[in-house]
């Protein structure tokens, strides 16, 4: 791994992307950090600023990008439900015409580029757990969609650059992932019931709770992504990334309750619309690959979650935007 690359990081200053840029420099590289801030957060990034291999640009992927790079990891785009369903129409096209866009950059230049896809594609899986091999069972017409059938379209894209034009792509279908930066209010699992549990609020369960997910720590996840970019031309993807770990929701409502040592009660609201039974990796291939396994057990890393949201708390604005939130 030589030391001056020049990478390019879209959606940089969101959860996953400023987690990605702290380890590009700390591997060396210069770092090109790329948002429009709808998600991402400057505060996210904002002790990098006087790194002196990091910039900042405020940009849309949207929208076509002239710079100079070697690689690029593009994560520009809304991931959570609460995020990708306000403008359903701007994630699709964050999805799609940013993968155009990063594509076509990465062709004038020559550079290698990942895309960070997602567990989603799978959509509410027939097969279980889920392995890169399974086409998804998709609602292309749902509240979802946008958000599923984006990422899908974008890997349609960045196989036919690969097939078409010989570019050097590599996919990571990326599975839930947690950490430090989340956003108190973008409605995942793990967010939703951290907060509620540090505020003594009723923990909201949607359905009956036995629906299952695995969460994997975002060093964990980053590492892996790293290793995706270093490996050979030959290796495209896709490949899963995630903890193979599998919880049911409701053993993670009791186990963030223990955690923290909450007094929240459990309650139970209905199922939204296509929201899956089941959600697993399959991680053969990442471990073939790329030698890599997600290391931190659930509860190391919640300890790590409840301690940044506890941080996060203190600060009144924060718990004003949550006010009135009860339900997540």
């Amino acid at each position: 791994m030589h030391l001056e690359r020049r990478v390019l990081v879209t959606g940089g200053a969101g959860f996953i992307g400023s987690h990605l840029c702290e380890q590009l420099l700390d591997a060396g590289c210069d770092v090109l950090c790329v948002d429009n801030f709808f998600t991402g957060s400057r505060r996210n990034i904002e002790h990098l600023l006087t790194h002196p291999r990091f910039e900042l640009m405020r940009h849309d992927v949207t929208f076509p990008l002239y710079v100079e790079v070697d690689e690029i990891y593009n994560l520009a785009c809304p991931a959570s439900p609460i995020h990708y369903q306000r403008d359903p129409v701007q994630t699709t096209k964050t999805s799609v015409h940013g993968a155009i866009n990063m594509l076509g950059l990465a062709k004038r230049v020559q550079a290698k580029i990942l895309q960070a896809s997602t567990s989603e594609v799978y959509g509410d899986p027939e097969v279980h757990p889920q392995e890169e091999s399974y086409w998804g069972h998709v609602n292309p017409i749902g509240l979802r969609s946008c958000y599923d059938e984006g990422k899908r379209c974008a890997e349609t894209l960045f196989f036919d650059y690969w097939r078409q034009h010989r570019l050097r792509i590599k996919v990571a279908r990326i599975f839930n992932t947690y950490g430090p930066r989340m956003h108190p209010n973008d409605g995942r699992v793990i967010s939703n019931f951290v907060v509620q549990a540090l505020l003594e609020r009723d923990i909201t369960i949607y359905g009956n709770g036995d629906q299952t997910r695995s969460f994997c720590y975002v060093d964990d996840l980053v590492d892996g992504l790293m290793r995706l970019m270093a490996t050979k031309d030959d290796v495209t993807g896709p490949i899963n990334m995630g903890n193979p770990d599998e919880y049911t929701i409701l053993e993670l409502a009791k186990v963030i309750i223990d955690t923290s040592g909450s007094r929240s009660r459990i309650v139970h609201r209905p199922l939204p619309e296509d929201d899956p039974r089941q959600r697993q990796p399959d991680i053969r291939r990442a471990r073939e690959n790329l030698g890599w396994q997600p290391r931190v057990p659930l509860k190391e890393g919640l300890v790590r979650v409840i301690a940044y949201f506890e941080d996060l708390l203190r600060q009144q604005s924060v718990r004003d935007s949550l006010a009135g939130n009860a339900s997540g």
